[in-house]
């Protein structure tokens, strides 16, 4: 049996009339940028999110990049980031011309730890963003305290996150503003780029509005100098629909997370070097994606390949040490998230894995641990 990774095609099976029913209505409609789709869209992803407002933009890393100009944070500020993550997280602090500070992240979890960043604010922090990373939020409880202790600005990068809570609590319940991506392969995804922003804060959600639309509230009418970061009215009518099946789509997940955790936990156990994902407590990830840890992820990797599943890296590289920010930020160094980048290799997950093909993977991954182990020099 071949695996794939991720197979996107099986949205569309899936969901097939009711995205061409959102399809027909746009453009029957004439209405191609803004409009009732994307307000509604915006209503229902607040509703969902347990936020008072959302806003539409045109991709995730505008999401974080428009929050940190609308606050003001630029030049000679500093913005605490997580040491594993996307790139997207550093770049949205450099495109405002601040620093990005990366710290170390929990070597549990894979997110941001707490006791780093309140050791990284100088004078110069404006914000701290932690990275909801893999599905599974950070503790945000925490990372609040600090933040009002300090002063300090808390935007969380939910990008992998779309329905996931911690203590019962979405993100944006205890940091300022939360931002979101609906890249095609999250949770949440659109059939094209789309992001958004989540806050209960009136008055930042009003500035990026004007951001989003050329800095504009009223047209030809420019209080600043914004940009076009407009999520498309097609994508917000097809965004829609998936949303309708999101909390069923993430119980798909859910089941297959458990499924892998229950039956690969003896393989852990007879084969230490293998490392499965942790749930901290009072955590309900919903596993955008299902990562282990491995001294030899390349190996594991074609191992997997050989018996037919299909795997991905998530992240292999630290963002500072790549040539983006070599000059910058090369010479920090973070042992515990340059080690997490060093092992972690992405098993398939999400909602169209059939239980067939999981337990397939089940017993590919058995089998590679075990022949890996068994191998001269190991």
């Amino acid at each position: 049996m071949r695996v794939p990774f991720l197979d996107l095609a099986d949205v569309v099976t899936e969901l097939r009339p009711e995205l061409d029913a959102a399809w027909h209505r746009v453009m029957d409609s004439g209405w191609f940028i803004g409009g009732a789709e994307v307000d509604t869209f915006e209503a229902e992803f607040a509703a969902f999110s347990g936020a008072k407002h959302c806003i539409g933009v045109a991709n995730g890393l505008d999401a974080l990049t428009l929050v940190l100009r609308a606050w003001g944070i630029g030049p000679g500020d500093e913005v605490i980031v997580p040491g594993h993550t996307f790139i997207a997280t550093l770049l949205a602090v450099s495109q405002t011309g601040a620093v990005p500070v990366p710290v170390e992240v929990d070597d549990a979890t894979c997110n941001l730890d707490p006791a780093a960043v309140e050791a990284a604010i100088t004078v110069k922090t404006r914000a701290i963003l932690p990275v909801h990373l893999y599905g599974q939020l950070a503790d945000m409880v925490t990372i609040a305290q600090i933040a009002h202790k300090h002063g300090l600005l808390v935007l969380e990068d939910a990008a992998q996150a779309h329905g996931a809570t911690r203590d019962g609590a979405p993100p944006a319940s205890h940091g300022d503003a939360a931002a979101w991506s609906f890249y095609p392969g999250k949770n949440l995804g659109a059939f094209g780029d789309g992001g958004g922003i989540t806050t209960n804060d009136d008055a930042l959600a009003s500035r990026l509005r004007t951001l989003r639309n050329y800095g504009s509230a009223v047209k030809y009418v420019h209080d600043e100098r914004g940009v076009n970061s407009r999520l498309d009215t097609l994508q917000a009518a097809l965004l829609r629909v998936r949303l309708s099946r999101l909390a069923d789509w993430n119980a798909r997940r859910l089941a297959h997370a458990n499924a892998y955790l229950t039956a690969l936990a003896p393989v852990a156990a007879a084969f230490p070097a293998l490392r499965l994902p942790t749930v901290a407590a009072g955590s309900a990830p919903v596993w955008h994606l299902f990562v282990l840890r491995h001294p030899a992820p390349l190996a594991l990797a074609a191992a997997l390949e050989a018996r037919g599943v299909a795997t991905q890296r998530h992240y292999p590289t630290v963002p500072h040490q790549t040539g983006a920010y070599a000059e910058q930020l090369g010479h920090v160094r973070l042992p515990v998230s340059e080690r997490i980048a060093s092992e972690v290799l992405s098993l398939p997950m999400g909602p169209h894995l059939t239980g067939s093909q999981r337990d397939a993977v089940i017993v590919a991954v058995t089998e590679a641990v075990a022949a890996l182990a068994a191998a001269p020099g190991r």
